[in-house]
């Protein structure tokens, strides 16, 4: 491309563009006093995040107590932590035998170990697969036990974070794949299919999820034979994934039904079959548009998890409300729910930011 030309005619010299610095003050005017409104909204949320703040900090910090006993806490206007540090192991394992908390422990370890392997797509192949069926089984021997000279643990016993993720993370896992099959389903040019998917589908979003639990805690185990019985937390654990997947395929089928016609000529095309063109041109695509709303309706269903304190699974959310019917703890659920929501943010955080990132590597635009 040819230079610019100066006055003379001549090429001009290269200029390199302004260097724009905007001070505090500059940036202050600019963006929090530009007009009286927005002036006079700053000054209120000024002076509320005044009237707030330091009387947290005051309760939350400085004037709390952390490991002090109970009675010391009644004496104390601050916030009592000691119903965290003093019911700790209980809240994150419930009722497990005390001296066989290392076993869950590690099954959290390994779980979160990988999770955080999988999260670079360039790990997604097919040894991924055989490293969590491995860390699964290792998983579920440490948390059962029975073999490997390991204590048996009844399931009835299994609580408190362990069990939130086992409802989460397996529920998430389940629920992705089987949503996919039934918006291809809801697509499928076979009437009967198609029904089927759709009566699923709107049966399930018409319903709330602690219907379906109570169906499966108290109605389901009314039809089976005499003597057979299956177990609360897998029964609970169906219910989370039949309920998710209907979400998940609703989104996914927005997906398909965003897709140019001209994706699937390009697939007729090449001579490909079904299985081929979804596999390797339209899944990939629908998918990767429906990303936010996909962790949307993820993060809905981790967070919905804590709804199985209801048919008494001793979650972690239902281990904290165990402490604090104990008389001595009566009256400190502020520190203990602001604890356990700690978790969920983390959870729903992680998934947030990590779809973040999804969408950057996938965006083909950029």
């Amino acid at each position: 491309m040819d230079r610019a030309l100066n006055d003379t005619g001549q090429p001009a010299a290269a200029r390199r563009p302004p260097i724009i610095k905007i001070n505090v003050l500059a940036w202050m005017k600019a963006n929090l006093f530009n007009g009286w409104f927005n002036s006079l909204l700053t000054l209120v949320v000024l002076y509320l995040l005044w009237k707030i703040v330091p009387p947290l900090i005051e309760w939350a910090f400085i004037g709390s107590l952390w490991t002090a006993a109970a009675g010391a806490c009644q004496q104390s206007d601050g916030a009592c932590w000691s119903v965290i540090s003093h019911n700790f192991r209980f809240i994150i394992f419930g009722f497990y035998p005390y001296d066989q908390h290392w076993r869950p422990l590690i099954a959290m370890l390994l779980l979160f170990g990988l999770i955080f392997y999988s999260r670079d797509r360039k790990r997604w192949r097919k040894s991924l697969m055989y490293y969590w069926i491995l860390g699964l089984a290792t998983m579920g021997i440490l948390m059962k036990g029975g073999i490997f000279g390991l204590q048996p643990v009844e399931t009835t016993q299994w609580g408190g974070l362990p069990l939130t993720l086992l409802l989460s993370v397996f529920g998430l896992t389940a629920a992705y794949p089987l949503g996919v099959i039934l918006a291809l389903g809801r697509q499928s040019t076979m009437n009967g299919v198609r029904r089927l998917c759709v009566v699923y589908i709107e049966l399930i979003r018409g319903v709330p999820l602690i219907s379906l639990l109570f169906m499966s805690s108290i109605i389901f185990p009314l039809f089976l034979p005499e003597g057979v019985t299956i177990n609360k937390i897998l029964r609970a654990q169906v219910a989370i994934i039949l309920f998710t997947a209907a979400y998940i395929a609703e989104v996914i089928r927005g997906g398909l039904q965003g897709m140019h016609k001209g994706q699937y000529e390009a697939a007729d095309s090449l001579g490909l079959n079904y299985y081929q063109a979804m596999r390797l041109i339209i899944l990939p695509q629908a998918l990767k548009m429906v990303i936010p709303p996909t962790v949307s309706i993820l993060i809905s269903a981790f967070k919905d998890t804590s709804l199985v304190v209801i048919i008494a699974l001793f979650d972690v959310l239902k281990t904290s409300q165990t402490v604090l019917s104990d008389p001595k703890w009566m009256g400190y659920s502020p520190e203990v729910y602001i604890f356990v929501s700690i978790f969920y943010f983390l959870g729903c955080f992680s998934m947030a930011s990590y779809s973040r990132k999804l969408e950057r590597e996938l965006d083909t635009n950029r």
